[in-house]
């Protein structure tokens, strides 16, 4: 039996890095006064800004260590749909359409090649999420990078009437999950140190290699989820990236969430965790396991929303009175 794998012990521990930010944010005191002043919605996937009549959104995010895989495959063409994946489907999440992107690549020496395969997947991203590319930065560090990084950042807004942040959510409220397209951009890092050196390797029984699987690109949520909010009362929205199973506890922690149909998890999930001899429970919290999104409304408009997104999304729980997020059928409980 090999030894059981864990994300902490591949090098992220998510319990650490939350006391991180916390301590970054307990930093955080200055604000603008009046007009474009941040509206008071914390620990969410978005910032918000006063701006009349409506919030301006701001996110950021980067593809992580998935750049990793991109370089040993020699293919950087979907890295830029993940940089943007990352940002849009936070954005949506308070109910915000993104518009504009900025993208920052920094690499350790100019490459031509690299950086014309990162702007065909901005450009597909870009498209996806009907967003328009403004511009961005890029650098080279020789002495801080080894290879590239790329993240960027998202505008967005929307009427302050129509944010949603989650304190609607209310027990007897139900959660409709949408299918993921593999392991996104989280949880990279354990997912590399359990397939290290087998990235060329068929997977499985296609005649994709394992490295190709994982570079399969974040899916893109926003047209979908804003054609929803526009016809139905959402109560909430959740981009499930990492700490999985746990992002519900973002959106209103008064309730709980029960999972009692998870989706059933993509084959790359199952085989990092044949490998690496991973519990149910490491998982859950590491991987979107199948689940790349959820929304949480009324009983009465699930089947409505689940209808409307044709084949993409199904009902995958409820909300409930006790705290926490289970999932009854692994004997799985976050209670933070």
């Amino acid at each position: 039996m090999p030894k059981r794998m864990t994300y902490a012990e591949s090098g992220v521990d998510i319990f650490a890095e939350e006391k991180t930010v916390s301590a970054l944010i307990g930093t955080l005191k200055t604000g603008r006064k009046g007009f474009g002043k941040a509206l008071n919605i914390k620990g969410h996937y978005a910032g918000l800004v006063d701006f009349g009549k409506h919030a301006l959104t701001l996110c950021t995010d980067g593809v992580g260590s998935k750049v990793i895989i991109a370089d040993e495959m020699k293919k950087w063409d979907t890295v830029g749909i993940d940089c943007i994946a990352m940002n849009v489907n936070d954005c949506i999440c308070v109910g915000a359409t993104p518009v504009a992107f900025v993208d920052y690549l920094a690499m350790e020496k100019p490459n031509q090649r690299i950086a014309e395969q990162i702007g065909v997947g901005l450009n597909r991203g870009a498209k996806l999420s009907n967003i328009s590319l403004i511009g961005g930065e890029t650098a080279i560090l020789p002495e801080l990078i080894h290879g590239f990084d790329l993240a960027g950042t998202c505008l967005g807004y929307v009427e302050k009437k129509d944010i949603i942040t989650g304190k609607k959510i209310k027990p007897g409220d139900v959660i409709v999950g949408l299918r993921s397209s593999g392991i996104h951009s989280n949880g990279l890092t354990l997912a590399r140190k359990i397939f290290e050196n087998r990235f060329h390797d068929r997977f499985l029984k296609s005649n994709k290699k394992i490295g190709e699987v994982l570079l399969e690109p974040t899916r893109i949520y926003v047209k979908e989820i804003l054609d929803v909010i526009k016809k139905f009362k959402v109560h909430g929205l959740a981009h499930i990236t990492g700490r999985g199973a746990r992002k519900l506890l973002r959106l209103n922690k008064n309730v709980g969430y029960c999972i009692a149909a998870p989706f059933k998890p993509h084959d790359v999930f199952r085989l990092i965790q044949e490998i690496g001899n991973i519990d149910d429970k490491e998982m859950y919290q590491t991987f979107n396991m199948g689940m790349g999104f959820c929304i949480i409304a009324s009983k009465k408009d699930a089947d409505s929303i689940v209808k409307m997104l044709k084949g993409k999304a199904k009902v995958v729980g409820s909300v409930v009175q006790e705290k926490g997020v289970k999932i009854p059928e692994l004997s799985i409980t976050y209670k933070k």
